[in-house]
């Protein structure tokens, strides 16, 4: 359910009108869009607990299954391309690398109560998958032999 929209000024000019909106919306939040800058988000302190603690809550769950279960394991990497369709793109072995990652990235994230670095590994995967799927990109990085090494900073010019 997709959150009902209102202009950022409308908050600004009529506040109390605005928070009724937010408060009759079924999805609990609010969008306020922006012209010169990203959209916000309006919801209540209550609401964004429970969805904070829904996503501990699962996380937790879904880390320790996959901690203790080779079962588990073995399952969420067949079922990972149902969640990230792009994964059909990469070989098995990575299939079970970005799997591994998610999963240990999942947990610290959580624990600092910080999204952005599991959005980071999905994103990264993701490039990874569209070069396998590129025949090209992909016959090149078959023919890498060597790892050269760290790349140097790009040079800002004065």
């Amino acid at each position: 359910m997709s959150a009902p929209e209102v202009p950022f000024s409308e908050l600004l000019q009529r506040p109390k009108d605005t928070v009724a909106k937010l408060d009759a919306s079924r999805s609990h939040s609010l969008r306020l869009r922006r012209r010169d800058a990203e959209d916000l988000t309006l919801t209540t302190a209550a609401h964004a607990e429970r969805e904070s603690a829904m996503v501990t809550a699962t996380t937790k769950m879904f880390v320790a299954l996959m901690q203790h279960d080779d079962a588990a394991r073995s399952l969420v990497v067949d079922v990972v391309p149902e969640a990230f369709p792009w994964v059909r793109f990469l070989p098995t072995e990575e299939v079970r690398a970005f799997v591994l990652e998610l999963v240990d990235t999942l947990r610290a994230a959580d624990a600092l109560e910080n999204s952005a670095p599991v959005i980071q590994v999905i994103t990264e995967w993701r490039h990874t998958a569209e070069v396998h799927a590129d025949p090209e990109l992909a016959a090149r990085i078959r023919t890498v032999d060597d790892d050269h090494g760290a790349v140097p900073e790009p040079v800002v010019p004065a």
